[in-house]
């Protein structure tokens, strides 16, 4: 019971890894509110949550498109009176966008997909960080993916807004030295989800024939568990990560349970940040 006593607002948790997230933030304890854009599926998590939950912790539901910085505030002030505090925000929400060649695709469609992945993370975390000020203590938990540590070509949108969530993260976990709020972002590994059935359907054409073929053996092969994601961020969210902050961790790859032996080594250094690299970084020293 990691986040027993402990309130958490959740973003796109209606399906998925958001889904997978609040469940495992119930069974830790927490209290929880979820939102999304799809009504019917998200009451239906908010039941299975009600499910699981005793009669001590709080589920709470709201439809929100978190890319409108009304529905973010709305969903912000209801979640701090219902729940009385939030100690914890994860911003899940988030989508693909346009796929293709970017002199074929929409524009409004790319600018959305920034609107939603970057804007809403953004607008989130503005409208709870003066709260969690106020309680001198905040878990804010921001969902990256491949495309922040690597070219993603033909969905630009996504890889230029996730490469932006990670800065913005590292950012706000500078402002936020001396309240005793971690902020951190997460790389849950690549997930068989409705995301990878986008890519699916959209065809080679589309995304590319490597990513393409890359989809279907991952589709085929089951892909990483939901439930490790889930897993990491109930740790980021605990207490067992005090201190650990402005920091891009993958679910997968990084031994993130032992982070705590490594409290004092992370303080100050740039491991597991985004970072330029000089020819020197490589043993190179040119001119």
């Amino acid at each position: 019971m990691k986040l027993k006593g402990r309130t958490a607002v959740i973003t796109g948790a209606n399906q998925g890894l958001g889904e997978a997230i609040a469940m495992e933030f119930v069974k830790e304890g927490a209290a929880v509110f979820v939102c999304a854009r799809d009504e019917d599926k998200l009451l239906a998590v908010r039941e299975k949550l009600k499910g699981i939950a005793d009669k001590n912790q709080k589920i709470c539901a709201m439809v929100t498109d978190v890319s409108i910085e009304g529905d973010v505030k709305r969903l912000i002030n209801t979640a701090v009176t219902e729940l009385n505090h939030v100690d914890i925000l994860v911003n899940n929400a988030g989508v693909y966008g346009p796929k293709g060649p970017i002199e074929r695709i929409d524009a409004s469609e790319w600018v959305k997909a920034i609107e939603i992945n970057l804007c809403g993370v953004f607008f989130c975390c503005k409208h709870v960080i003066a709260h969690m000020k106020n309680n001198n203590y905040g878990k804010i938990i921001n969902l990256s993916g491949g495309g922040a540590t690597s070219p993603l070509p033909f969905i630009s949108a996504y890889a230029a807004s996730k490469a932006g969530v990670v800065r913005f993260t590292e950012t706000l976990a500078e402002e936020c030295k001396g309240f005793n709020i971690d902020v951190n972002s997460i790389a849950p590994g690549a997930l068989n989800t409705r995301l990878l059935d986008e890519v699916i359907s959209a065809g080679s054409e589309a995304v590319g024939v490597d990513f393409y073929e890359k989809a279907l053996k991952q589709k085929k092969d089951g892909g990483v568990s939901p439930e490790i994601g889930a897993k990491l961020c109930v740790f980021l969210a605990s207490a067992d990560s005090d201190g650990i902050t402005g920091r891009l961790i993958s679910a997968k790859w990084d031994p993130w349970k032992s982070l705590p032996d490594h409290r004092q080594e992370l303080i100050g250094s740039d491991i597991y940040t985004l970072r330029r690299i000089i020819p020197e970084d490589r043993g190179n020293k040119w001119d």
